[in-house]
């Protein structure tokens, strides 16, 4: 079965050799937003012959082909998340890491509200929320 990333990478005219479609398999199939050591634990647990280095040429390679958005969420390291056509924002537990991907109708008003108030029309924007979770 062919995954989503790799479906994309095929209408780029990209060459696809079978470890780039396991990366591409692991980062489509992610419901986080892993780092490059963490997409190459995933990796090798389907081809062990993997190594890092092809891992971070990859990702690279499909970031530049505007395939995968990068993140730093201020903790030392680049998480990704395939491009998506849906705009979505970030809320990101200091503690524990976890990445909630949200989108609200207010806000999105009120930052174009902002950016047409100081003479703007905005075109993109990305929120990151960083957070505690409360305790009760």
């Amino acid at each position: 079965m062919t995954s989503e990333i790799e479906k994309i990478c095929i209408d780029k005219g990209m060459r696809m050799t079978e470890q780039r479609r396991v990366i591409a398999r692991v980062l489509s199939e992610a419901d986080d937003h892993p780092d490059v050591e963490e997409v190459y634990r995933r990796s090798t647990n389907i081809d062990p012959h993997i190594s890092i280095a092809t891992v971070y040429r990859t990702v690279r390679l499909f970031e530049e082909a505007g395939i995968l958005e990068r993140h730093d969420f201020r903790d030392g390291r680049s998480r990704y998340e395939p491009v998506s056509e849906e705009h979505h924002d970030h809320l990101i537990d200091i503690e524990s890491g976890e990445v909630i991907e949200f989108n609200d109708e207010e806000i999105e008003a009120l930052q174009d509200a902002i950016a047409k108030r100081l003479g703007y029309k905005l075109v993109d924007h990305r929120l990151e929320l960083y957070g505690t979770k409360i305790k009760s």
